[in-house]
């Protein structure tokens, strides 16, 4: 009875100086900057294009004592934005502060773009502008996780190989003896290229079914949002399995046994 009672207090109309000095910013920041504006005049989508083309989006979340206080800015970024804000200020303050934000970030949205366009990435499936990380096919059953510093995109990230022991090892191997030539000055994606001694599956010779194969026990290949990462050690077997589906398997094994938080046991196929 007393939340209904308080409803009422929550549409309780904004003073006639909000809705004024929101629609003189809006105009003096420029209309054609403006994606949405809601019914209520709370909620204000600008949109921004960066040196490279691409397009952004910042969610202005206002509230009644606007402008004496920021609005709450919400943006699709891989670090915190946080804005400089003074009661004598703008949206159009706001706004470069995003584009400036968006031109310290453009090395490494290019690193990662080049990375989407030029390998098969297996997750994330539809990456954000936010996320860091990209989990890159090698071969069959084999690829390498990578997490990208926003701040220093064209350094060395951190790798983890993923597949058969026999496959990743010597991976490992030449990632940390050839460590010491990586040249900040050339591309994340040639470092790693000329680093490793391979070059990665293209989008443009192989499907991504070519390397990117089904759980062996339950027969899909993403399950719950992840993708087969774990693969049997035995060269002649290769199968890959999704973890979850591997240790439910694995626990149910009389042969199995566990160290900790790990568990071993035979793979369901080769029984190795």
């Amino acid at each position: 009875e007393i939340a209904l009672k308080n409803t009422q207090d929550l549409h309780i109309p904004r003073p006639p100086e909000y809705y004024s000095c929101l629609v003189r910013d809006l105009e003096i920041l420029g209309w054609n900057r403006v994606a949405y504006v809601d019914t209520g005049l709370t909620t204000v989508k600008l949109k921004a294009e960066d040196s490279c083309g691409r397009q952004h989006l910042i969610t202005l979340k206002l509230n009644a004592k606007y402008p004496t206080e920021p609005p709450d800015c919400l943006v699709d970024f891989p670090v915190p934005f946080a804005v400089s804000w003074m009661p004598q200020n703008s949206l159009i303050d706001i706004y470069n502060q995003f584009l400036a934000a968006l031109e310290s970030l453009k090395e490494f949205w290019d690193a990662l773009d080049e990375i989407d366009g030029k390998t098969w990435v297996l997750e994330p499936e539809n990456p954000t502008r936010s996320a860091t990380a990209r989990r890159i096919a090698i071969g069959n059953n084999v690829s390498v996780n990578l997490e990208v510093d926003p701040r220093h995109p064209n350094m060395l990230p951190e790798c983890y190989f993923l597949g058969a022991d026999h496959e990743v090892n010597p991976l490992r191997t030449k990632l940390n003896n050839n460590m010491h030539l990586w040249d900040p000055e050339i591309s994340l994606l040639q470092n790693l290229r000329e680093l490793l001694g391979i070059d990665f599956p293209s989008r443009a010779v192989l499907e991504k079914s070519d390397f990117a194969k089904d759980c062996g026990i339950c027969y899909a290949y993403r399950l719950d949002g992840s993708v087969p990462d774990q693969v049997c050690d035995d060269p002649r077997c290769g199968q890959p399995f999704h973890q979850a589906c591997l240790y439910e398997w694995l626990q149910g094994l009389p042969t199995s046994r566990q160290s900790f938080n790990v568990i071993f046991g035979e793979c369901p196929y080769c029984n190795k």
